[in-house]
């Protein structure tokens, strides 16, 4: 295991910019996972780590050692691809253990090494059947087991889970957080996939046009967001934007918007510079409700989704539209006036001319 130090990392593609100085120190043990959308710089941020592609500038440290001028193979990393890039005429066990072979490992140890490996992934009984005779779930697994034969300092993650169904990318998603757990390796992490950047990450790097928006752990993230970018594509349904003039009320502060006015009791955010000004209240679905409270908005339901566990109700307040993720009793119908409690503490206020969180 390692520590990572990601120094001033650029990255230029003739005049186009992908990556614009970007810092990260990734404690050894640690699960770093980089998040946004395509295009963003995440993939050739992980190329450069592993030393796929050469930076523009900048130094990539794994331990106590500069890597610049270090050739892939001898970095001491392990990747795993979205593409599983297994051999198909190899048999399972010989799939895991062929980096180990072309190493000249004894063939005992090697053998050893991929019994670990497959126990650990629970496909033990898999060794003797080719890819082409397992799941999509069972090739990642086995891509999995490849890079942990060569117990190496750094595992790198390339968006893994994007060619798996529903349902076994949540196995997997389980899978790779016990493999972690287990393991302690020092790992990093790309995808668009933001529960997944919530469940596995100890750090999670919001990135955007080759920049990072923001660097915290998944709880600070989510509740506080740098910026209404990393707001906005945090969080499934996304975050509510509510524009409004922020005013000192009775009870605090308070929006006064197109709909009417939202007191915020509570607001744990220190906005006094703002008042009289406009701002945008960030506020997640969870954090509005059908019961009383001080803090409330009403407007017109304009749809509604029922998804089993919950309700998806989106209502019009004034010409903002705003969804609440209400409990399955819940089933207003469109049309209807509806008012619904707001969770204030849980509000965030952000600048509309720099959209940062203020």
């Amino acid at each position: 295991m390692a520590t990572l130090s990601i120094n001033s990392i650029r990255k230029s593609f003739g005049a186009v910019e992908v990556l614009n100085n970007i810092d990260i120190q990734l404690e050894d043990g640690g699960f770093l996972v980089l998040l946004g959308p395509s295009g963003c710089g995440k993939s050739t941020l992980l190329s450069i780590i592993a030393g796929l592609e050469t930076s523009s500038g900048g130094d990539i440290v794994i331990g106590d050692r500069n890597v610049n001028d270090v050739h892939p193979k001898d970095r001491n990393i392990a990747m795993v691809f979205q593409s599983y890039a297994l051999y198909p005429t190899m048999s399972v066990r010989r799939n895991i253990g062929f980096g180990l072979e072309m190493r000249k490992v004894d063939a005992r140890e090697r053998e050893a090494a991929v019994d670990r490996a497959a126990d650990l992934l629970q496909i033990g009984h898999l060794l003797d059947r080719k890819p082409g005779q397992l799941s999509g779930g069972q090739r990642q697994r086995v891509a999995m087991g490849r890079a942990i034969v060569r117990n190496p300092e750094l595992f790198l993650f390339d968006e893994p889970l994007s060619n798996l169904d529903a349902k076994l990318r949540v196995e997997m998603r389980t899978e790779i957080k016990r493999l972690h757990d287990r393991l302690g390796t020092t790992t990093v992490y790309v995808t668009h996939d933001q529960v997944e950047a919530l469940t596995l990450g100890t750090q999670v790097a919001v990135m955007k046009a080759g920049v990072i928006q923001q660097l915290a752990d998944p709880e600070t993230i989510y509740t506080k967001p740098a910026n209404m970018f990393v707001a906005g594509f945090i969080g499934s349904p996304t975050m509510n934007f509510l524009r409004g003039t922020l005013e000192a009320g009775a009870g605090g502060l308070q929006l006064r918007h197109a709909g009417g006015t939202l007191a915020m009791p509570g607001l744990e955010q220190d906005a006094s510079t703002h008042l009289g000004r406009e701002v945008v209240a960030g506020i997640r679905p969870e954090s509005l409700h059908g019961g009383e409270a001080a803090a409330a908005l009403t407007g017109i339901v304009d749809v509604v989704e029922p998804t089993g566990p919950d309700t998806m109700v989106v209502v019009k307040v004034g010409e903002q539209l705003l969804t609440a993720r209400l409990g399955p009793k819940h089933r207003p119908r469109p049309g209807e006036t509806l008012r619904l409690g707001v969770d204030a503490a849980s509000i965030n206020l952000f600048d509309p001319e720099t959209e940062n969180r203020i």
